[in-house]
Parts: C-alpha cells; sequence; structure tokens
C-alpha cells in the first residue's frame, strides 16, 4: 500500500489517491499515522485499566436492607436495565463500527473499547449476583428487555439503530456514509451519553443520601470509559465532517435532533416507570429536566444547537465526589506498575 506525507485534515494523499476514514477498505498501515489523536485516545485508554475484582459490592448489602419499597423498586429496575445495556453496545461496536472506520489505530481504539465494554458486562453480572440471589429474578432481569415495557421500549430504539446499517458492508454513497454517521452519533450521544447517564444519575443520588457506594464506586469506573467512547466517537465524526463536509446538512441536524428527542422520551418512560412508587428527593419532573439538560450536552458537543435549554436540576450530579476521584488515581498508582496521569472533570459530561 502506497504511503505519503499526512494532510491538516488527516488525509493521506500521494500517487493520485486520496484516503478517507470511511472510505472502504482495511488500511493496515501505523506510520505514517494519519489519525494520531485516535492513537492518542487508546493510550489513555490503557491508563484507565481497572478490575472488577477492585469494586467491593458486598458493602451494599446492608443498604439494600435499609431501603424503602419504592427504592428497592428503583433498583431493581436499574440492575435489570444493567443487565443488557453494556452487551447491546458492544453488538452493535462489533457489527457496525469496527468494519466501517477504515483507520488501524481507530480500530486500536475500538478494540479497547469492546474489552471495556466486556469489563462493564462483568461488572453487572456481579452487580447482579451480588444484588439478586435469586436464580429465577435474575433470569427475569435478563429477560427485561422482553418484558418490562419501559426497558423494552429502550431496547427497540437501539436494535432499531443497529438494523439500519446492519446490512452496509461498504460506505460507498452519501447515503451510506450519513448512515453509518448516525448509527454512530446515536450509540455515542443517545444510548451511552443520554440512557447510561440516566442510569448513573439514579446511582449518584443514592450515593448521595449515604447508600450503596460500591455500586457508586463501579460506576465512577464505568462513567470514565463511557466518557472516553464518546469523546472517541465524536472524534471520528469531527475528521468526518472535516474531510467530507457534505455530508453535515440541515436535513441531518434535524435528523439528529430527532434522534435525541426520541431518546429522552424512552428514557422519560423508564424514569415515569422506575420513580413510579414516589422516591423521596427525586421526582420525575426533575428527572425529565436532566435529561433534557443532557441532551443539549450532547447537541452542543456535536455543534448543533440546543432544543431544550433545560438546567441540571440535581446539585448531586455537578459536585461529584472529588476525593474518591483522586483515590482512584492514587490507587492506580499504587497498584500498578503502569501509573495513571491526567485529569477527569464530571463538568462537561453531565
Amino acid at each position: 500500500m502506497t504511503t505519503s506525507p499526512e494532510s491538516p485534515a488527516g488525509i493521506r494523499t500521494g500517487a493520485g489517491e486520496r484516503h478517507l476514514l470511511l472510505d472502504p477498505g482495511m488500511d493496515l498501515t501505523l506510520r505514517p499515522m494519519r489519525y494520531p489523536r485516535f492513537f492518542d485516545r487508546f493510550k489513555d485508554a490503557i491508563k484507565n485499566t481497572w478490575s472488577v475484582e477492585e469494586v467491593d459490592l458486598h458493602s451494599d448489602l446492608a443498604d439494600l436492607a435499609k431501603l424503602s419499597p419504592a427504592e428497592q423498586h428503583l433498583v431493581s429496575r436499574l440492575v435489570a436495565f444493567f443487565a443488557t445495556g453494556d452487551t447491546i453496545v458492544a453488538n452493535n461496536l462489533v457489527l457496525n463500527l469496527y468494519q466501517h472506520v477504515n483507520s488501524p489505530e481507530g480500530r486500536l481504539y475500538l478494540s479497547r473499547q469492546l474489552f471495556e465494554e466486556a469489563v462493564h458486562v462483568q461488572f453487572y453480572l456481579n452487580l447482579l449476583d451480588t444484588y439478586v440471589p435469586d436464580e429465577k429474578e435474575r433470569f427475569e432481569a435478563f429477560a427485561a428487555v422482553e418484558n418490562i415495557p419501559s426497558i423494552a421500549r429502550k431496547a427497540e430504539f437501539c436494535f432499531r439503530w443497529i438494523d439500519s446499517v446492519f446490512e452496509l458492508r461498504e460506505l460507498r454513497t452519501r447515503d451510506d456514509r450519513r448512515a453509518f454517521l448516525l448509527n454512530l452519533i446515536c450509540f455515542a450521544a443517545c444510548i451511552e451519553g443520554l440512557f447510561f447517564y440516566g442510569a448513573f444519575a439514579y446511582v449518584y443520588f443514592l450515593r448521595s443520601r449515604g447508600l450503596l457506594h460500591g455500586l457508586a464506586s463501579g460506576t465512577n469506573w464505568v462513567f470514565r470509559d463511557e466518557s472516553m467512547h464518546m469523546a472517541f466517537a465524536f472524534d471520528v465524526v469531527d475528521t468526518v465532517r472535516a474531510e467530507e463536509p457534505d455530508l453535515f446538512d440541515a436535513e441531518m441536524e434535524q435528523q439528529v435532533k430527532d434522534m435525541l428527542a426520541e431518546a429522552v422520551e424512552c428514557e422519560v418512560q423508564f424514569a415515569a416507570d422506575l420513580l413510579d412508587q414516589g422516591v423521596s428527593g427525586m421526582s420525575l419532573a426533575q428527572m425529565r429536566e436532566y435529561l433534557q439538560h443532557v441532551a443539549d450536552r450532547r447537541l452542543a458537543m456535536l455543534g448543533i444547537e440546543p432544543m431544550y435549554g433545560s438546567g441540571n436540576p440535581f446539585a448531586f450530579m455537578e459536585l461529584q465526589d472529588v476525593q474518591e476521584l483522586s483515590n482512584f488515581f492514587e490507587r492506580r498508582v499504587s497498584a500498578y506498575q503502569v501509573g495513571v496521569t491526567g485529569s477527569v472533570s464530571f463538568d462537561d459530561d453531565f
């Protein structure tokens, strides 16, 4: 394969060739590196390595016994969503994303992301085994995508977007590339960036009341991973926008807005289910406002005007436990030969 110098837009030119990120093929050339930003994302993800064994969920057992019936219902529904949520994300990554990002450094990151999704699946499996000792109840949790309407609606939304590009083996046309971008944006902004962030809000709400610190500790690590997954996906979007600006027009912007609006309504239905029995300190109106706020943040990351203009009603989502975050990095340095450096901000992503 011919190699040539890198252009400012990350497009390799030379010998009459012009390779774009979404061009069909499987580029294997890491030098010269076309998209070094993707490689940086991969290295940052390695620094964020954690294992499920570090999360002590058994410390939550006493708290589970203290929960009110309404809180027990909330946790039960939350665990049911966690049971399959990351598996759906991993399926889309394998079936739809990996084959179309024609960059070896980009595929390095996607390989790492797939590993992280597997860790999340293991974490949530441990969560179910610890929180739900009854085998029949655990089976029902895994079947929630079929049996619980609020979770089934979110699953249907995900599967519809997986299917939207499943038959595409190559992105030959403008419509093919737009379809791929919409799938990528959906899983980054709507599923990892909204469905999971809605779930995080319930976890941190309970922590703000002094409950389920084990779950919150594990969620901190999942949150870091999800934030990096979104950042990479939006890097891909920005790269394609620089290479093929004609793909991004008013029609596509409206499609993204419609997609996010539907995702918000899916998540509001889920919130209505979780909060149905009346959870003291968290209302459905607050949760809707929070979800709209998150949706506007995702639009801003895509350079699109906000739809809602909603604020963040949850102080506990803006005042995260900085000490726990610091302890995380200290533990990584002391526990592993490869230390973790850098910083994480909760402000921009919630």
